[in-house]
């Protein structure tokens, strides 16, 4: 009786201990005061930079906003009450600025307690479209530029569920999804449902990749079909008239002479298994009263797509409309059945159908690898895009569509960022599209590079393309110091354009900027620092080499007033996520500019500076195959312990870190990096991981960039899942993860078996579950806490202190 009585004593003792842990807690003050700064408002010019509008936002809601009801369904999350995602980020305040006058406007007739999003000009640029959630219903609101009043525009609510909720149509007109019901009209979930969820396959192959927030139950199917339906309705000044009937609208695509709609249409079987973007839909073209013209394509279920990330359904895809004709469209069709590796010369074939849309498709040309969209200039230009992600590769060649010619412009690996030509600068053609625009008599494209990756650092640059050379000559640089890049080009010929330009202590602002004559800048906004508490930090980039000689980055912070001489070395936070490389000398590249002023996120570990924490944030972790017959990931774990080697003994050399004092720590695929690094070496005194997933085998068709399945590497999937070795995982670990994760892969059981494995092997970890948080955080509590655990682990494990 003794001994029991002791039992329960010591047992009510634990489990009192447990739950002092209990409650929201607070991490320190400049740490709260960086994370609740205001940001700067978002920017959004006119194409002539006359007007612009500033959107406000405040930083975070609360975690009770955050709770309120969420249907989950077909990959979707919607507020149930006002048909509309339930998770997005609103703007509070609008103003106005005439820039040429330098004078600030408020906009009136705003509702109270804006909510904002979705914000449109029309084409002629005098009116700016918004939509504003409201808890039972979502209504677009027009601001009149020159009155700077807002204007509530619909009758029927709108229905923000699927794709873009409105467009356009003319300076006076918009189309919009509306409602077809009340919310209180949804099905009713019955306690006792209809019977149980039943899937079945017959031999069809049909591998699939681990969404989340899927339908399960026949319940399920009614919610999705309820708040899926919307009906197309046309607002001409407040004036409305439907057009068609009620339907699933996934997408609708105004064709540019405005006469007709592309309309892809969700129909049944729902799909259990993808998300909506892969239930079966028909693909229909239909004239402004509704009526359908031509049926382009009845798509299946995206279920049976082929494993691989370069193959695909052997189906048509990508219909869109063509920028440069009045009503044409265009899509893909594979000529190698949806499979990459069947030996053929050409994968895909371009087809194009005009108005009437009576006649027979014509084929405009093939790609030798997956064709992935066409930027449209002029009857004799245009650019064509294709690519492979399984080889990092993509090819960018002229096609004429007057000739049907097919010219090879430029080959690029996608992780080659020093070579990266830029994107071509685009201008709205007589339709209102955009489209690419040429220079010196049509023979150069104007292109701009707003990362500008150099060995340097990242320094956005404009350039000409000259087509028939086939070269790119950069005509404006950022300077060195700064990180400068191009916004918009206002006007092509003259070369006068809009910057953002920042450094290390100067908050990003925009600027007009004369490229030809090079006067002085003018300033088009004044925003300041929002940080004070930054001020001091030093920034740097650091360069270092790991073991087999791959050059490595990482951006050093380090505490204001710090002096390594008299201060000594510091404790550090080494934050990462790794990247796949097939080539060496990509991943040898220099990422980033030291000259960014630095802007702080909830995610980013640069808080911990002002700790007394020297903070290599962006520590390069590069996965590099190690010849053409290996893959990347045939040697994560060993490449994992080079790149953090690496940095440790380069923070040690420096002086400014002491290699006895480190903490690493990522967030997602980081967080995965963060718990292999803690189970196959001892470099680090603690480490933090959010979001990770950590067993592979739970995502058996893939993950990030590996596209081998379990099956065909089970060795691999084990060997990279930390979970496997959870019990050499004897550094102290917090595990932190959102409760409603809706990543693919990183379901929130990855965190929750990882700390019972670690727990049952006697391991030192603590498990953070943030209610309501989806994979990237939100609620201002919720983050409140997670830096304040964040910081309380550092300082017991890494500084040694008490924390709490």
């Amino acid at each position: 009786m003794k001994k029991l009585f002791l039992f329960l004593f010591f047992l009510s003792c634990a489990f009192a201990q447990a739950q002092t842990d209990a409650g929201y807690k607070l991490p320190p003050k400049d740490i709260a005061g960086l994370l609740l700064a205001k940001p700067t408002p978002a920017v959004s010019l006119d194409s002539k930079a006359e007007w612009m509008l500033l959107s406000e936002r405040n930083p975070y809601p609360t975690v009770e906003e955050l709770g309120q009801p969420e249907l989950r369904i077909a990959g979707l999350r919607l507020n149930p009450a006002n048909f509309s995602p339930s998770r997005q980020i609103f703007i509070n305040n609008f103003r106005l600025k005439n820039i040429k006058a330098g004078k600030e406007f408020t906009v009136s007739g705003l509702p109270q307690n804006l909510l904002a999003s979705n914000i449109s000009w029309n084409p002629v640029e005098k009116k700016i479209a918004f939509l504003n959630t409201a808890a039972d219903r979502v209504d677009l609101y027009v601001i009149d530029v020159a009155t700077q009043k807002a204007t509530k525009l619909n009758k029927q609510a709108v229905n923000n569920t699927l794709g873009a909720a409105y467009t356009w149509i003319d300076d006076n007109t918009i189309l919009y999804k509306a409602t077809t019901a009340a919310p209180s009209a949804a099905p009713k979930k019955n306690i006792t449902p209809k019977g149980p969820a039943v899937q079945e396959n017959y031999g069809k192959v049909a591998p699939s990749a681990t969404f989340q927030d899927l339908i399960k139950t026949p319940y399920d199917e009614e919610a999705f079909q309820f708040y899926g339906t919307s009906q197309l309705v046309k607002n001409t000044n407040g004036v409305e008239t439907q057009i068609g009937s009620p339907a699933i609208y996934l997408s609708t695509a105004l064709s540019p002479d405005k006469h007709y709609l592309l309309e892809r249409i969700i129909h049944k079987p729902f799909s259990y298994l993808v998300t909506v973007g892969g239930f079966p839909s028909t693909v229909v073209i239909a004239d402004m009263s509704g009526k359908t013209l031509k049926q382009l394509a009845d798509l299946p279920s995206s279920e049976g797509t082929p494993s691989g990330y370069d193959n695909t359904q052997n189906v048509p895809r990508g219909f869109d409309w063509r920028d440069d004709e009045p009503a044409t469209i265009v899509w893909a069709q594979p000529l190698d059945s949806g499979l990459i590796k069947k030996q053929v010369d050409y994968h895909d074939a371009v087809y194009a159908l005009s108005s009437p849309f009576t006649g027979e498709p014509k084929m405009l040309f093939k790609t030798t690898m997956r064709y992935r969209g066409t930027a449209w200039g002029n009857p004799t230009l245009a650019l064509v895009n294709e690519g492979l992600r399984s080889k990092q590769t993509m090819r960018v060649s002229r096609y004429n569509p007057s000739t049907g010619e097919v010219e090879k412009l430029y080959d690029l690996n996608q992780t080659d960022a020093y070579n990266n030509p830029g994107e071509p600068v685009t201008k709205k053609n007589a339709f209102g599209r955009d489209v690419i625009i040429t220079v010196d008599n049509g023979t150069k494209l104007l292109m701009n590079n707003p990362v500008g990756s150099s060995a340097k650092g990242d320094l956005p640059f404009l350039a000409k393309y000259d087509l028939t050379a086939k070269k790119n000559d950069i005509i404006w640089r950022c300077p060195e110091g700064s990180y400068e890049y191009v916004v918009d080009v206002i006007d092509p010929q003259t070369l006068t354009v809009v910057t953002r330009k920042e450094t290390q202590t100067d908050v990003p602002n925009f600027y007009l900027k004369d490229l030809l004559r090079r006067i002085a800048d003018q300033p088009i906004t004044q925003f300041q620092n929002p940080y004070p508490q930054l001020v001091g930090v030093t920034k740097q980039k650091v360069f270092y080499k790991r073991a087999d000689g791959v050059d490595l980055t990482g951006d050093l912070y380090l505490p204001k007033g710090y002096n390594k001489d008299k201060d000594g070395p510091l404790p550090v936070v080494m934050w990462a996520y790794p990247r796949e490389f097939n080539s060496a000398a990509d991943a040898a590249q220099v990422r980033g500019s030291q000259n960014r002023f630095t802007t702080i996120s909830w995610a980013s570990p640069v808080f911990y500076v002002t700790q007394g924490y020297a903070v290599l944030d962006n520590a390069e972790m590069p996965i590099v195959a190690k010849d053409s017959t290996t893959k990347p990931n045939d040697n994560f774990v060993e490449q994992l312990r080079l790149n953090a080697e690496a940095a440790i003994n380069k923070l040690s050399e420096m002086g400014v870190g002491d290699r006895n004092r480190v903490a690493v720590g990522g967030h997602s695929y980081g967080a995965f990096m963060t718990a292999n690094l803690l189970a196959h070496t001892n470099l680090f005194k603690a480490g933090i991981a959010r979001s990770g997933a950590y067993n592979r085998t739970l995502t058996p068709f893939g993950f990030q960039n590996e596209e081998r399945t379990f099956w065909q590497a089970p060795d691999l999937y084990m060997k990279m899942s930390p979970f496997t070795y959870a019990d050499k995982i004897k550094t102290p670990l917090l595990l932190i993860h959102g409760e409603a994760d809706d990543n693919p892969g990183t379901f929130p059981i990855n965190s929750e078996r990882l700390f019972n494995a670690i727990k049952g092997n006697g391991g030192t970890v603590k498990f953070v579950l943030l209610p309501y948080e989806a994979h990237s955080y939100r609620g201002k509590e919720n983050l409140l806490h997670m830096l304040a655990e964040q910081n309380a682990w550092l300082e017991k494990y890494v500084k040694g202190v008490k924390a709490f």
